[in-house]
Parts: C-alpha cells; structure tokens; sequence
C-alpha cells in the first residue's frame, strides 16, 4: 500500500461534499507529474489524506481510499468544460484521474502544525513552490500525522 495527500479548495470540492458523496472522481488534474502518479502508482486501497488547500486555514482534514484505478478524465473531451483538451482524443487521451472513496473526517492537521514538526520536514507538501495537487506521503510520515489527529 502506498499513501498520498490530495488537495482540494473547500470551495470546489471539501472533505464534507466527498463525505455526502461516498466516492468521487478526481477529475481536472492537468500536471503531467501528479496524472502519472495515478497511472503509474496509485492501486486500489492506496491511502490519501484529504488537504483543504487556497483557504483561511489549509490543512489536512480526512483520510480517503482510492477505490477505482486509473481512466481516462471525460471533462478533456467536453468542449464546454473548463478542463477540455483539444489535443487530447478517445484514442489517445492525456488526462487520467483515479477515484476516491470517503473513510473518514479527521482532527484539522494545519499546514502551520505540519510546518512544526521537524519529523515532516521532507514531506514534498512543505517544500517550497509545490504546487502539486497529489503528492506522495512516506509511510513515516503516514503513521506520524496519524498520531497528531489524535
């Protein structure tokens, strides 16, 4: 099993819709970096924190499950969808996405908390100019934000 962080603007997609959902897709990845970590790593029961990024207070504040592995992002082939591809086609799609399912809403791990711990300081989340909304979590990493959610 391999673990993941995914972020989220709570204003697009939170922890509480994915919540009410039960799974989603994880649609609208346009880095090539974080669409091959789907295609290439990430398995069904693969473990991701749910990060709420771009608000008052980021921070991690859920684990979810990828349930369904790797397939082509329908909205590359929407020309009216925001997140459309005209290079891309059925044949030959270039945007994949994975799905998630909910497991559960957690204490709120701040990126301020995060910061604090010198434990986490390799995390790629914290490293200055990431951008990346899928990164992966070291294992260590895994089980020591686990302990802060208690």
């Amino acid at each position: 099993m391999r673990y993941w962080l995914i972020k989220s603007e709570p204003d697009a997609y939170s922890i509480d819709d994915l919540a009410r959902d039960k799974t989603t897709p994880w649609t609208g990845i346009r880095n090539y970096q974080a669409r091959n970590f789907m295609r290439d790593q990430m398995k069904v029961g693969d473990q991701a924190f749910f990060y709420h990024s771009n608000c008052d207070e980021p921070a991690i504040v859920g684990i979810t499950e990828v349930s369904a592995t790797a397939y082509p992002d329908a909205t590359q082939f929407d020309r009216k969808h925001k997140y459309f591809d005209e290079k891309a086609t059925r044949e030959t799609p270039r945007w994949l996405h994975v799905d998630f399912r909910f497991v559960k809403k957690t204490k709120p791990v701040t990126l301020a908390e995060l910061r604090g711990h010198k434990s986490l300081a390799k995390m790629q989340l914290l490293a200055r100019g990431n951008r990346l909304s899928i990164t992966p979590v070291d294992p260590d990493a895994w089980k020591y934000i686990l302990t802060l959610m208690k």
